[in-house]
């Protein structure tokens, strides 16, 4: 029989995983004993990063497939209407180029900004963060997870309405793959965004409410030519990370595009989205502990 220390329940980590250490010295026991006589059994190993990504993306694709297809079909026909509207006074060049790439981006905006944000919030208020936080996952995966199953959904809607730009504007395809690397990236710098808006949020409804003034702002700085905007909004719009991956895609439409200027565009998307992910990680361990 092992005798613990009454102090092990003050030294980091869980009783269980103390009393383990301090049966053996090596962290490996099968089973230890407490102050009380109680056996205690060690905690399985925590999951690694990449199983633990892959299981609970899994876990949110198939979760969110049915509830988030309706919301999918509405970001795209709200786009398309945008692309419609701006019809009437958009005739071609570049105004049209980013009339047609600012509304692509806007399906992203919407899911992975808008609803990832609703998201985080409301799981926060509900205790999911709860359920999460007894698991052996890394924080870092629940948040990417999460953020690449809503990012997923953006694909299609995306598709289809560069494609019905492209048609209504009469603009060239040639170059539209460019959206293979523009959806991801851009996906994953708002996807972070919105996840950190709803966890940072100390209530649902202002989770909501940051992510419908982000999506706002996506569609008032991104569709609307920037050649049209004030210098203050123009700067407001640099700072949006979608503005990137609208202006990435906007360069793809030229029949020479500088490709120089859109990898330096995705860069900045990647950047972004990096930054706002390790931010989302961090704020998710904030609220998981409280």
């Amino acid at each position: 029989m092992s005798v613990v220390p009454a102090e092990a329940d003050a030294v980091p980590g869980t009783a269980a995983e103390t009393v383990a250490r301090a049966a053996t010295g090596t962290g490996e026991a099968t089973r230890a004993e407490d102050v009380t006589g109680i056996v205690v059994a060690p905690l399985a190993p925590r999951a690694r990063l990449f199983p633990a990504l892959s299981a609970v993306y899994l876990a949110q694709l198939s979760r969110a497939r049915v509830a988030r297809i309706p919301l999918l079909f509405v970001a795209t026909f709200q786009s398309i209407g945008i692309m419609v509207l701006m019809r009437g006074v958009v005739d071609g060049g570049d105004a049209a180029r980013a009339v047609v790439s600012g509304s692509s981006v806007l399906v992203v905006a919407f899911v992975a900004l808008n609803l990832l944000a609703q998201y985080f919030g409301q799981l926060r208020a509900g205790g999911g963060l709860d359920h999460y936080a007894t698991l052996p996952v890394p924080p870092a995966a629940v948040v990417l997870g999460a953020a690449a199953a809503y990012a997923s959904f953006t694909a299609p809607g995306t598709v289809v309405t560069a494609v019905t730009g492209c048609l209504l504007f009469q603009l060239p395809m040639a170059h539209l793959w460019v959206l293979i690397a523009v959806i991801p990236l851009a996906g994953a710098a708002l996807a972070g965004l919105g996840a950190a808006l709803g966890l940072l949020a100390p209530r649902p409804e202002l989770a909501t409410l940051c992510g419908q003034l982000g999506m706002s702002a996506a569609l008032l700085l991104g569709v609307l030519p920037a050649a049209g905007l004030p210098a203050p909004i123009s700067y407001a719009r640099d700072l949006l990370p979608s503005t990137y991956g609208v202006e990435a895609l906007a360069r793809g439409f030229d029949a020479h595009p500088d490709w120089l200027a859109v990898v330096a565009d995705l860069g900045v998307c990647a950047a972004v989205g990096v930054l706002s992910l390790a931010v989302a990680a961090w704020a998710y361990r904030r609220a998981a502990v409280r």
